[in-house]
């Protein structure tokens, strides 16, 4: 049984914060401890109290003065996409066929598929990343080179293959059989094995048949306590193909709903260009939109509606991601920091504990595992993230005038990065001092 009490200013979220001055939204210790047994956080609170109920002799780690969080959750990922990242000068459909599918045929070499798998881990834990939700490639080997990347680090992480039949090249398509098939294998093999989920994943409905997307509904009916997830309403001239090969559909999110691929458990990756009959619709489903700032300035597909779509009427459940390699960075600072500038853009403010509620608590609950991560509370997973405010000069510098926490808060979003991030523990362990640089 291994036992470590960890001490510093612990930060964890218990709902959404109204407004900047709402402090009952969250439980902060200025000398705060979280006892960790087994991977699982077993008391949190003040480091007086918490001391009181460890063993003699416990090992303990002094973080102070810096803040300990909940390990950051991000709920739409590509992993094969490491090496298109930063790829220069296309919008969503043209980055598809220029960088993103010829990449994707590399992982038909299963050892090409193990290199990236871990790392591409190695960068998000750096990020302070401690949960993912992963698109894998089509070809069945890239999901088990994830999968048993992250059942070895004993990482929580959602991932599935994608499945994929039409517009686009060989070497990258299934079959709608073949996709069913080998879906249903690897959800055998990994869902529950260890912290590991598996996500039913058509990537999106222009690269599926209709015969697929029966193929992934039906996935759906037989696994409904397992995730979906795809990408909906990205960029106008995705929406308009979708329309032209799905006729019958009233609009793209009808496309989803015909199939029943919409839910408490549906990730659908942007939702930027949605109709309000889309979005009722998805409010009524349950189904989670998935905000990935980065990638949509990056592809310039458009702004996401953030505060609209959580104060309309029928108010959306919202996840936000990195959506690396369209995205830009793998951390989640660095996202809800362009996250803050798209919803200025439209005359609204993110304040910082609405932003850190976001990437902490607020994905936990979207994914629908708040009970396993996502807080500091006793009998969760101890996935921690140590944050250090001023781990540059610039910080350093700013953090002389900060006076409040939530003015700290907001400089770690704004210029904090992986250098910010001192220390990860995954299922209790420390993850990040013992990586190995490659």
């Amino acid at each position: 049984m291994t036992t470590t009490l960890l001490r510093g200013r612990t930060l964890s979220f218990l709902r959404w914060p109204q407004t900047i001055d709402d402090v009952s939204a969250y439980a902060y210790e200025e000398d705060g401890g979280l006892l960790l047994r087994d991977g699982k956080i077993v008391a949190a609170g003040s480091y007086a109290e918490v001391v009181k109920k460890a063993d003699d002799g416990v090992k303990t780690i002094d973080h102070r003065p810096h803040l300990l969080l909940p390990g950051f959750i991000d709920a739409h990922m590509h992993f094969p996409q490491m090496q298109v990242i930063a790829s220069y000068g296309a919008e969503l459909l043209d980055w598809l066929n220029t960088y993103t599918f010829p990449e994707e045929k590399k992982f038909r070499d299963a050892q090409h598929g193990r290199r990236i798998a871990r790392l591409f881990l190695d960068e998000v834990i750096r990020h302070g990343t401690t949960t993912v939700a992963a698109y894998c490639s089509v070809h069945k080997s890239s999901a088990e080179a994830f999968f048993a990347e992250s059942h070895g680090r004993n990482m929580l992480n959602i991932a599935g293959k994608v499945m994929m039949d039409r517009n686009a090249p060989d070497g990258v398509l299934d079959t709608p059989q073949s996709g069913y098939d080998d879906t249903k294998a690897l959800i055998a093999e990994w869902h529950g094995k260890g912290r590991q989920h598996y996500a039913i994943t058509p990537r999106f409905a222009i690269t599926s048949s209709p015969e697929q997307m029966e193929m992934a509904g039906a996935l759906v009916k037989e696994f409904p306590d397992l995730h979906m997830q795809t990408h909906l309403s990205e960029n106008h001239a995705e929406i308009a193909y979708t329309c032209e090969l799905y006729p019958e559909a009233r609009d793209y999110t009808d496309v989803y709903a015909r199939y029943g691929l919409l839910g408490q458990k549906a990730l659908l990756g942007h939702c930027i260009h949605l109709s309000e009959r889309e979005a009722d619709v998805l409010s009524e489903t349950g189904s989670v939109a998935v905000f990935c700032p980065t990638s949509n300035l990056f592809l310039g597909s458009g702004l996401f509606d953030y505060q609209r779509y959580r104060s309309r009427e029928k108010p959306l459940r919202i996840a936000a991601a990195t959506d690396v390699g369209g995205g830009t960075n793998y951390s989640m600072l660095r996202t809800m920091d362009e996250g803050y500038k798209v919803i200025a853009l439209q005359g609204e403010k993110l304040n910082p504990f609405q932003s850190f509620w976001q990437i902490t608590r607020g994905n936990a609950e979207a994914l629908s595992l708040a009970d396993k991560v996502g807080t500091l509370d006793a009998g969760t997973d101890a996935d921690i993230v140590v944050l250090d405010s001023g781990a540059i000069p610039a910080m350093k510098l700013r953090m002389e005038t900060v006076k409040t926490l939530a003015e700290e808060l907001f400089l770690l979003q704004t210029l904090g990065d992986d250098r910010a991030v001192r220390e990860v523990y995954v299922a209790g362990r420390p993850a990040k001092s013992d990586m190995v640089s490659v």
